[in-house]
């Protein structure tokens, strides 16, 4: 740990310079569907941090990252000077070495004069390299930040700690006896993340001219976001044919949910592909920190500054989950993983994208209107998505109501109470006395419907927008925890970096299938994805025919009712990227599977996706059995849509490759199936007396205290039931919209 003087050193410091954090560059405009003029657009054009040639390029990082080196290289391929702070700056001006004039002043007073040295800055059109400890002064950056574009390099610790090994380094803030060079390291991490507009991650011994060359990738991204735009999976927007009025960015996405011609937003140009040597990088990195380097791949600095992602990770993966790990990843038996995605504040995988998705989308929220996000649920959404929006500020709250419209028959006990828990403010759940295929068709034709829309822009200033999967910011934190399992598998030495890996996965929505595509998209070796389905097996029926079949199917309820539905919104991507983007057939398919309830796809296409997907079902018995037979073994306790993907593993995975099981929920919420599965005393009690009785059998994992929490807090509060009847629900909506954005007070 750092010594405690150094700690107030760099405090105090940081106070003289400024507690303030910089104000955006450009003003928030109207959203598009008040202005035909894209928010995102506008944005960009009015912004002043986008990188010209009349700005600055600031080279940040620590000392023995190569700065000096690298901005040397970067001027001259660039034709721009070159400034080192170090050298051109600060000893011209002290008329003495950095060193010497350290030594005089100690570390506090030091940065004192190093702020006050920067305090005149005034070059344009330069490459500057800056000193290491230039971040710890808050003035300085601020102003430095206001002429130019701060790129970080992020280097390997192991690297700089075998530079500084060869060098004789005697200027560097804090440097002394009581303080290691790894602790000072550590501490300024937090200052560097802080500053950046964009990172570049470089490799364990990337060589000074890679560097460079990265340095100057990361540029051309930032100048060029106008190409990182989105398409509907339907061609509202078809690649080439956009003009910079329709043009959708992630901050348009984000917002809207869904496309206007009811497809799904898709990124235009596909996944970045990483690099083994960034992947590697990743290897010893927490959990947050390779959810921010991953999505800082995906997201634009200009839609959500990067330095400001990174905040939002660290606050959604924090102290609201139960693992540090976050995402864990277990050996169960044989070659068999399990990823415990359960570890969150509702014990379900929803909160690995719920705990982000609400702080991306108040980022990108338009100031001139409120907005009711409308989720229909089959059981872990709801809860995932109430919790999720309830952590945003006060003053995001009261421009944001969230409405979620669930099975009332179709979810466990203990997610009813979870969802039901939240019933004040702008926030509620609403049982529908219907299955969740027909809540999701229903939020699916509001959103369609011009006029309901239309009447509660113009007579509510309310938007409607969407968490459910089919929204591109709630699939898109998915990607990172299965790019984090096997970055785990690297790190446990299970596999070497590129062996293939498969993925079983319970499969509902398809939303998390399609992430883990995305995963393999950006570089993760996954060799094929198995869709596991209970009884409501129409994905595995399609998966093995080509054939999407509703006629005469109903939905069955099942222990497993988070994938208890029969239309899976995000096979639409699937079908996007494996026809070849071709919009004009996915439109086909599924207009004739509204028509027609039925769709049936080409040869060729199908042979595509059998290649990569493989998809199976189980039976309740087997399910059940799983649950049993795992426990008797291991001592551990599945939850039944993890025994689901448990059984199709089993049955379709040949063993020749490790495969990471999907442990979607935590057990502890379907207590009274488990226990039947168990075969200990009957499910009897309050659902809080079943997980007890759980959680008195003392087996793994252990007890999830967010559950137990919500389950003596919550009681059985009544709530609101409709009848299937969209017109109701329509009335629904627009109550809620009345009771949370009209008050008089």
């Amino acid at each position: 740990m750092v010594a405690q003087s150094y700690y107030s050193m760099v405090k105090a410091v940081w106070r003289w310079g400024s507690l303030t954090t910089p104000k955006p560059l450009y003003p928030r405009p109207l959203h598009p569907r008040f202005n035909s003029f894209s928010f995102s657009l506008f944005a960009r054009l009015s912004s002043q941090s986008s990188y010209t040639e009349k700005q600055n390029l600031f080279l940040m990082g620590p000392p023995g990252a190569g700065k000096t080196t690298v901005g040397r290289i970067v001027g001259c391929r660039l034709g721009l000077p070159v400034i080192d702070v170090d050298d051109d700056i600060l000893e011209v001006k002290w008329k003495m070495p950095v060193a010497e004039k350290l030594s005089e002043l100690g570390s506090e007073r030091f940065l004192e004069e190093e702020g006050k040295a920067l305090s005149d800055f005034s070059a344009v059109g330069s490459v500057v390299s800056l000193t290491g400890s230039n971040p710890l002064h808050s003035g300085t950056m601020q102003q430095l930040k206001s002429c130019g574009v701060v790129v970080y390099l992020d280097v390997d610790t192991e690297d700089i700690m075998r530079r500084l090994s060869t060098m004789k380094v005697n200027r560097i803030v804090g440097q002394g006896p009581d303080v290691s060079m790894r602790d000072i390291l550590r501490f300024r991490q937090h200052f560097y993340n802080q500053w950046f507009d964009t990172r570049v991650l470089c490799g364990s011994g990337d060589t000074a001219d890679e560097v460079a060359e990265k340095v100057l990738q990361a540029l051309r991204r930032y100048q060029d976001s106008e190409s990182e735009t989105f398409v509907s999976t339907r061609g509202c927007l078809s690649k080439g044919t956009e003009s910079a009025s329709d043009a959708k960015y992630f901050s348009d996405v984000v917002i809207e949910g869904l496309a206007p011609d009811g497809g799904l937003y898709v990124p235009n140009r596909g996944f970045p592909k990483l690099d083994a040597c960034n992947w590697l990088r990743m290897l010893g990195m927490s959990y947050p920190e390779r959810a921010a380097t991953l999505l800082e791949k995906c997201i634009h600095p200009l839609d959500v500054p990067a330095a400001q992602l990174y905040r939002m990770v660290h606050k959604a993966y924090g102290e609201n989950f139960v693992s540090p790990s976050i995402a864990p990843v277990r050996h169960l038996i044989s070659n068999q993983y399990v990823q415990e995605l359960f570890h969150g504040p509702t014990a379900s995988f929803k909160d690995l994208a719920l705990q982000l998705m609400p702080q991306l989308f108040a980022h990108c929220l338009p100031q001139m209107c409120n907005y009711l996000i409308l989720v229909a649920t089959s059981g872990d959404t709801g809860s995932a998505v109430l919790n999720g929006f309830s952590s945003l500020s006060d003053a995001d709250r009261q421009r944001v109501g969230v409405l979620v419209f669930f099975p009332e028959d179709g979810v466990s006990e203990i997610q009813k109470r979870q969802m039901t828990s939240f019933g004040e403010g702008n926030a509620r759940a609403v049982g529908v006395a219907s299955d969740f295929d027909f809540c999701q068709r229903a939020i699916r034709q509001m959103f369609g419907e011009s006029g309901l829309t239309g009447h509660l822009a113009v007579e509510y200033a309310t938007m409607l927008s969407t968490a459910n999967s089919i929204n591109w910011a709630r699939l898109l934190p998915q990607v990172v925890y299965h790019s984090s399992a096997y970055l785990d598998l690297v790190s446990d030495g299970v596999v070497q970096f590129g062996d293939p890996v498969d993925v079983c996965i319970p499969t509902g929505n398809f939303g998390n299938a399609m992430s883990a595509m995305y995963a393999k998209q950006m570089g993760i070796p996954i060799r094929k994805l198995i869709c596991a389905s209970n009884r409501n097996n129409v994905v595995a029926d399609f998966i093995a025919t080509g054939e999407y079949d509703l006629r005469g199917r109903p939905l069955v309820a099942s222990h497993s009712p988070a994938i208890d539905i029969l239309k899976s919104s995000n096979l639409e991507r699937l079908l996007f990227h494996v026809s070849g983007r071709d919009s004009q057939l996915v439109r086909d398919l599924f207009s004739s599977l509204e028509k027609k309830q039925y769709f049936k796809v080409p040869g060729a296409l199908l042979e595509r996706i059998q290649h990569d997907i493989l998809a199976g079902w189980c039976s309740e018995v087997e399910c059940m059995a799983a649950i049993r037979e795992v426990h008797l073994s291991t001592g551990y306790i599945l939850d039944p849509h993890t025994a689901v993907a448990k059984v199709v593993a089993d049955r379709l995975q040949d063993r020749t490759c490790p495969v990471v099981i999907s442990s979607t929920a935590h057990h502890g919420k379907f207590a009274p199936a488990v226990l039947k599965a168990l075969e200990l005393q009957g499910p009897t009690g309050t659902p809080l007396d079943q997980l007890d009785r759980l959680t008195s059998f003392g087996s793994r994992p252990l007890a999830h205290n967010a559950l137990l929490k919500c389950l003596r807090e919550s009681g059985n509060r009544p709530h609101l039931v409709c009848p299937a009847d969209i017109s109701i629900l329509a009335e629904q909506v627009e109550t809620m919209i009345q009771e949370s954005f009209c008050k008089v007070y």
